[in-house]
């Protein structure tokens, strides 16, 4: 890769991500890289996250508009986006420079809503985009197609768009499965649904998604990547794509993908073959 400018994000809830960004200013300054902190711009070469993966899906959309390929730097627990241990980070950052990674491309979705005629502006997600319901007595009724092709009518909690990436989400905790990210998909989750055949739905990337609220139902959310965006009324309609550009992800040059899944999910066993 060839690197000029480099944006670092930081955690906002700790006093380590300073430390840590001031010695990779000194660091990247020592190789003639520009810095610069909490911000991302078209013209940055190179985003670092420092933090978890609340702080990289922050930047997600800004930097898949820019392709801006991205590294995590994890500050916590082992993530699954910030694959990078503290102490890997230059080892890391070295491999990066010379050319040594490859940057994965993870899809993403593109999300608006559509309410009294007038359509919203795009919104972006990594993991999922998660209708949900306010109240706890009440189920909610969701009409869904796949490109005009009436699906069902769900009676659930919520349902969940999910990414490959996003798998491993929420989508996986309401039952969902794993998708390896390099499978470019859209999963469809019912949220504890009514009927109990009501299962998930593993859909084209070039599906156009489409979900109306039928029924006045009260406190109805939208969240996208964890963030409340609308609230939603009775026959709004969601219209879900997979966004044109890709997250350009970078990953830790020590752990695979099935190391980080059974590290996070605490799957035991052999490591050996035969």
């Amino acid at each position: 890769m060839k690197v000029k400018k480099v944006g670092i994000i930081l955690r906002k809830d700790s006093e380590e991500p300073k430390v840590i960004a001031k010695e990779l200013g000194i660091w990247f300054s020592d190789r003639s890289i520009d810095t610069v902190i909490d911000q991302v711009s078209e013209d940055m070469d190179l985003l670092v996250i420092l933090g978890g993966d609340g702080t990289l899906l922050h930047v997600a959309e800004q930097a898949s508009c820019f392709s801006i390929p991205v590294v995590g730097i994890n500050l916590g627990d082992l993530g699954f986006l910030t694959e990078v241990a503290s102490s890997e980070r230059f080892e890391a950052l070295e491999a990066i420079l010379s050319g040594a990674l490859e940057i994965e491309n993870r899809m993403m979705l593109k999300v608006r809503l559509g309410s009294d005629g007038e359509e919203s502006e795009w919104f972006h997600a990594l993991n999922d985009v998660v209708i949900s319901k306010g109240s706890i007595d009440q189920l909610i009724k969701l009409g869904a197609w796949a490109d005009q092709d009436y699906i069902t009518t769900y009676r659930a909690d919520g349902l969940i768009f999910s990414t490959p990436t996003g798998a491993t989400a929420y989508n996986l905790s309401a039952g969902g499965p794993i998708v390896h990210p390099h499978l470019d998909s859209i999963l469809v989750t019912p949220i504890c649904p009514f009927m109990l055949d009501s299962r998930p739905v593993l859909l084209s990337p070039a599906t156009k998604l489409s979900t109306k609220l039928v029924g006045g139902s009260d406190n109805v959310k939208v969240i996208i990547d964890g963030k409340v965006i609308w609230d939603m009324r009775e026959n709004d309609v969601l219209e879900v794509r997979s966004a044109e550009k890709p997250l350009q992800l970078l990953g830790s040059p020590q752990k695979g993908y099935f190391e980080i899944l059974r590290n996070k999910l605490n799957w035991g066993g052999s490591e050996r073959l035969g």
